[in-house]
This record gives C-alpha cells, sequence and structure tokens, in this order.
C-alpha cells in the first residue's frame, strides 16, 4: 500500500500501481470525468500512469491552467499527425503547448503551406480526434530512438535525443502516430471537440538563425466549439485593439527600415503621451524621496563585464563598438543599473545616508532577432522607467514595501486593477543560471516573501524565474481581453553591490555592504505603451490621453468664437484643438470618434450668443450645454476621481 496526499490535505492509502484517475473515480463519478492531467510529486502525468510510492497527487481538469497545457500538447500530437498525413515527407521537430495553444515546428521540404490549407488540416485532426485514440507513454532506449529516427531520416528529433541520456527517453503513441515527448497528455484524444489553426510564422530551429528556417503551425483547441467560437470573437476584437494598429491610426509611433528593425519613431503625439507618463511618476518617485540621474548610452565594455551582464547577454547584445584607441571597446548600454551603482560610488556615504534612491528614464539597447521584434512589445531599443535604491540590510523590507505601494499607485492609476503578484525565485536545479552566495540568495527571497505578505498581495512563488543576479517581484496584469502580461518588477540584489565593491560606513564604524533594490512599474515605456493601448482599446485615461477636447465650429463664421473657447479651455489646463477644415460637421464628428477624443465641443449661433458651448462625450453622450466654467470643472473631477495623489 501507498500514501497519496491529496492538496486538500487528504491522505489516501491504495494499492501500489493505483492510477490518478481511479483516485479521481474514489472521490467522485463527475471529477473523474472531467480530469485530464495530474501532477505526481514534481512531475506531470498521464492519468493513466501507476503511481508506485508515497507522494503528492494534484488532479487537473480543463479549468486548470496545467490542465490545459495537457490538452493543448496533446491536440499538437494530433495536428502533427494530420500534417504528416497530408504531406507525406515532412520532418516533424518539436510541438509545445503555450500559453494560448500550441504550436509546431515543421520542416516542410518541398512542400507548402497557407492559410487556404488550413480548414483542411482542421478537418483531418478533428477526425483523427473523434477515434478516441490513447497517448500511451513508453521508455525507449536511447539506440532505439536513434535507430527509429534515424530510419526516418530526421536529424532534428535525432539531435534532440543525442542531447539525452538512457532512462530518460520516452515516445508517445496515439494512432498510428509515435512522437518524442517527455509526456503530459490527455487521456485521449476524444475530448478534443474543435481545433483551429490560427497561422503559421517562420522559425529557426532552436531558435539560431545559423539553423534551417522551419514553419511554425500555431493552433488551439477546446473541449467544446462553443468555447473556440469564442474564443475567435476575442481574436477578432484584440485585432481591433492590436497597439500597432491602433498607434498608426492614432498618429503615436512609427517604424522606419532606414532608422532601423525593432527602433520605434515617436510623433508628437505619441511623444507628449510618454511625457505625461514620465512626468506622472517622476512626481510620484519625487514624493518617495528619489532622486533623477541621467546616464550615458554606451558605456565601457568592462563595465558590463564586472556587472555579470556581457557574460549572461554578450551574445545577444550589440557587438563591441570599436575606438581608434587599442583594445579600447565600448557597448552600446544594455542595462542601466551598472552605471547607477558607478553613481553610488562618486563618494563615500554613511548608514545615516542611507537609503539612497536613484531614478532615471534610461534607453537601453539590446540585439533581439529581426524574428522576435513584434511593434512596441519587443524592440531593440527601449526606455526603462529604472530607479535603484541603495539600502542597509534591515531598511530592505521597509523600503521593498514603499516600492509595492508606489506600483501598485502607477498600475491602478492607468485602469490595471485585475493583478496578481508572482514571486520570481531561483532554480535550485540549476544554480549555474546564478550568480552570487547561497546565503544571499536566501534572504533576498524571504525579503520578498515576507513583504508580500505584509501588503496582503495575492501571490504565487515561481522557482526558476529569477534574474541571473537576484529574485524579484513581478506584477502579472490581467487586460481586459483577460491576457496575462508581467508589467511592474522589484528586484532584490545582494550580488552587485559585492562585483562593484559598493559600501558604506556602519554605526561600527566599519565598512558593511548596502542592499540594492532594482525597480521599474512601467518596466519599458515602448511596452507599457503597447499594453496600454491594447487594454484601453486606445481610449485612455482622461489624464493621460495626447488630446482630450476637438471643438468643432459649425462654419467659418463660428471659428473666432471657436478660438475664444480654446483659449479658455487651454486656460483650464485643457489639452484642445479646434478643426477648421473646410469638410461638413457630420464627417468631423465621425472623425473625432475614430481618433477617440473624449470629447468633442460644437459652437454654432446658439452657443455663440448664449456663451455656451454644446458637448458630446466620445461614444456619442450628448451632455448638452454647458459654459466652459463647468465643463473644466466636469473634466478636473473625472481626472481626480481616476488620478489620486500617491
Amino acid at each position: 500500500m501507498i500514501k497519496i496526499a491529496l492538496p486538500d490535505g487528504a491522505v489516501k492509502e491504495v494499492q501500489q500501481g493505483t492510477t490518478a484517475i481511479e483516485i479521481a473515480k474514489s472521490i467522485s463519478e463527475g471529477l473523474a470525468r472531467n480530469v485530464i492531467s495530474a501532477q505526481y510529486d514534481d512531475t506531470t502525468v498521464e492519468v493513466t500512469t501507476p503511481l508506485t510510492h508515497d507522494g503528492r497527487l494534484t488532479l487537473y481538469t480543463w479549468k486548470d491552467d496545467a490542465g490545459k497545457k495537457a490538452f493543448w500538447h496533446s491536440s499538437s500530437h494530433v495536428v502533427a499527425q494530420a500534417l504528416e498525413e497530408l504531406y507525406p515527407g515532412i520532418l516533424l521537430t518539436i510541438g509545445p503547448a503555450i500559453e494560448k495553444g500550441f504550436y509546431y515546428d515543421v520542416d516542410f521540404g518541398e512542400h507548402t503551406i497557407s492559410e487556404k490549407d488550413f480548414p483542411k488540416i482542421e478537418k483531418r485532426a478533428l477526425e483523427i480526434a473523434r477515434g478516441k485514440h490513447d497517448f500511451k507513454m513508453r521508455q525507449v532506449s536511447k539506440k532505439e530512438a536513434l535507430s527509429y529516427y534515424r530510419q526516418q531520416n530526421n536529424p532534428y528529433k535525432v539531435e534532440l535525443i543525442e542531447d539525452l541520456s538512457d532512462g530518460e527517453i520516452t515516445f508517445c503513441d496515439h494512432s498510428t502516430f509515435t512522437d518524442l515527448c517527455r509526456g503530459g497528455h490527455i487521456p485521449n484524444t476524444g475530448f478534443i471537440k474543435a481545433i483551429k489553426i490560427l497561422n503559421v510564422a517562420g522559425a529557426y530551429w532552436r531558435g539560431d538563425e545559423n539553423n534551417p528556417q522551419l514553419t511554425r503551425v500555431y493552433g488551439i483547441s477546446f473541449p467544446k466549439q462553443k468555447e473556440l467560437n469564442e474564443y475567435l470573437e476575442l481574436l477578432e476584437e484584440a485585432k481591433k485593439r492590436d497597439h500597432r494598429k491602433l498607434g498608426k491610426e492614432l498618429e503615436l509611433f512609427t517604424f522606419s527600415q532606414k532608422v532601423g528593425q525593432g527602433l520605434p519613431l515617436w510623433l508628437p503625439k505619441g511623444a507628449a503621451l510618454r511625457e505625461r507618463l514620465e512626468n506622472f511618476l517622476k512626481a510620484a518617485q519625487k514624493k518617495a524621496g528619489y532622486e533623477m540621474v541621467v546616464t550615458p548610452h554606451i558605456g565601457q565594455k568592462e563595465l558590463y563585464v564586472t556587472s555579470g551582464h556581457y557574460a549572461k547577454y554578450g551574445e545577444d547584445s550589440f557587438q563591441p563598438i570599436q575606438t581608434p584607441k587599442e583594445e579600447e571597446e565600448f557597448l552600446l548600454k544594455p542595462m542601466n543599473c551598472p552605471h547607477h551603482c558607478e553613481i553610488y560610488k562618486y563618494r563615500p556615504w554613511s548608514y545615516k545616508d542611507l537609503p539612497i534612491r536613484y531614478a532615471e528614464f534610461g534607453t537601453v539597447y539590446r540585439y533581439e532577432q529581426s524574428g522576435e521584434l513584434h511593434g512596441l512589445t519587443r524592440v531593440r531599443g527601449f526606455t526603462q522607467d529604472d530607479a535603484h535604491i541603495f539600502c542597509t540590510p534591515d531598511q530592505l523590507g521597509e523600503e521593498f514595501k514603499k516600492v509595492i505601494d508606489l506600483t501598485l499607485y502607477v498600475l491602478r492609476s492607468l485602469g490595471f486593477e485585475n493583478f496578481t503578484a508572482q514571486v520570481s525565485t531561483r532554480d535550485l536545479d540549476k544554480p549555474e543560471k546564478y550568480i552570487g552566495e547561497t546565503e544571499n540568495w536566501e534572504k533576498a527571497e524571504q525579503a520578498i516573501i515576507d513583504a508580500a505578505e505584509a501588503k496582503g498581495l495575492d501571490y504565487v512563488i515561481e522557482a526558476g524565474e529569477a534574474a541571473f543576479y537576484g529574485p524579484k517581484l513581478d506584477f502579472m496584469i490581467k487586460d481586459a481581453l483577460g491576457r496575462k502580461w508581467q508589467l511592474g518588477t522589484i528586484q532584490v540584489d545582494y550580488n552587485l553591490p559585492e562585483r562593484f565593491d559598493l559600501t558604506y560606513k556602519g554605526s561600527d564604524n566599519e565598512l558593511h555592504r548596502p542592499v540594492m533594490i532594482h525597480r521599474a512599474p512601467f518596466g519599458s515605456m515602448e511596452r507599457f505603451v503597447a499594453l496600454l493601448l491594447e487594454h484601453s482599446g486606445g481610449i485612455f485615461p482622461l489624464w493621460l490621453t495626447p488630446q482630450q477636447v476637438t471643438i468643432l465650429p459649425v462654419s467659418e463664421k463660428h471659428e473666432k468664437y471657436a478660438q475664444k473657447v480654446l483659449n479658455s479651455l487651454e486656460n483650464h489646463e485643457i489639452r484642445a484643438l479646434i478643426d477648421n477644415r473646410n469638410e461638413t460637421v457630420g464627417k468631423k464628428i465621425r472623425e473625432v470618434e475614430m481618433q477617440k477624443i473624449p470629447f468633442m465641443i460644437i459652437v454654432g449661433e446658439k452657443e455663440e450668443e448664449e456663451d455656451t458651448i454644446s458637448v458630446r462625450r466620445h461614444g456619442g453622450e450628448d451632455l448638452g450645454q454647458l459654459n466652459v466654467k463647468g465643463f473644466s470643472n466636469l473634466i478636473a473631477t473625472e481626472i481626480n476621481s481616476t488620478l489620486k495623489s500617491f
């Protein structure tokens, strides 16, 4: 007999070899019908896997993220089988589940695939799914696995197997299909009721542009057709909210091939938007005791060697800049923190001076592969709202909580109310990924957990997601379409102060190391604006929107009164423009709606006679006639309701 612990604390004593699905049935038949995957201790297993020792068991349904992962990974096998049948001779590589759906990277050889082929792939995949074929895992020897894929002339699978050892190689079979796979599947293909191929894209084998280019086939699947229909409706809404589309329509930013891929150009309205975001955060930072600094866009290579960034990211950075001086090399700045460490070192500090809080809107550069670039969310040059706090170990907890307060203020002021906090810690099985002493890592991780609990945050712990120099607290935002994004990060770092030999004189008159907190509520201005665009659909908070009002004179003879209204609005610090083009008022109204301007003011003979304005809100609501003071009070009230003081 073995003992199986369940998440609710219950312990079931069962016969050795009992499966997860049998345990589910012992709890309830309803649960058993819905269970599609399981976790046994720290390993994802099939629900038919025999349990052989005492352990912890978690059962997953479609409602769980882990259940969806197993569902989508299983679906990638089904689609891969359909592709093999429809395109003989193709070579399969890898097919993981992703956050929404799955993909399979395929070498199509002489075959081509396009959107017109999607329906036949979906049809064949569903025919396979309806066969209710069981997913069966089996262990194979390395020799057997290599022989199987060499017979298929598949160098990709051979390369994967050569990196594995005997005893850790498994195949998954269903129907007539076999694939190299670690496991984590639903019981059988019959659970899959709806499949959609979403798109195809190029992808280099193992993400290396020196390797062959493959075709990545993206798809998604659901246990009900209704859920697929709802998802496709959501996709259509996402297309309307695509920040690249809205950025063009609202004239916020653009890109130029001559300037270079991944290097955004901010247009006047976008630059004004950025400036307001910066000023908003600067005002809050000033109240919180931060001092602004400015650092150069480049630094000597040695700076980033000292920090450890060159060893970790050197290959992904722009190549060193050679100067006329022999052996002198500079790098485009990939991070602001090494520069801030050097600013801290410009003079000696006492414990009485700490904490020191430096903030900068610093532009950094990273050479992202061209295939990874995507609008403003993945660029090669971006500006971080970076700050670094140097404090004593005793001050760490209080300072971290203050940064949480600032981050929450920023997110909530911009409409991001739905989020969870993620404590990102080390992967204990891969210590080579990190720098620094274990003792310092443990102290840093515990400090973050203590601060999160003290602030009452709903948090989860994710092992392996820490930065290479320290653990962090990430804010995982759910946007208006239910998508999750990482926005805002706070990191604790004992390592850079050590590497840069940072010190302060303690009360004992001895030199001590400060602790460093890295902090960026926006993350990067580019990515933040992109996510804000998609979350809001381009309808920004009133305090932030580049243009709050458009004034529409009914005819040319009312332009003088329109100018008087504009001057009055500007005196009340309301951002407005007059549209005096030779177009009909109806056309101008439609265009103002499309540009998502919060308010439009229409002025004609009646308004001029009565010294009033006719006000319409974006979306068509008619607010009637107001005087300018009444309208400015309305705007002030709406701004104050969303932008509370920090």
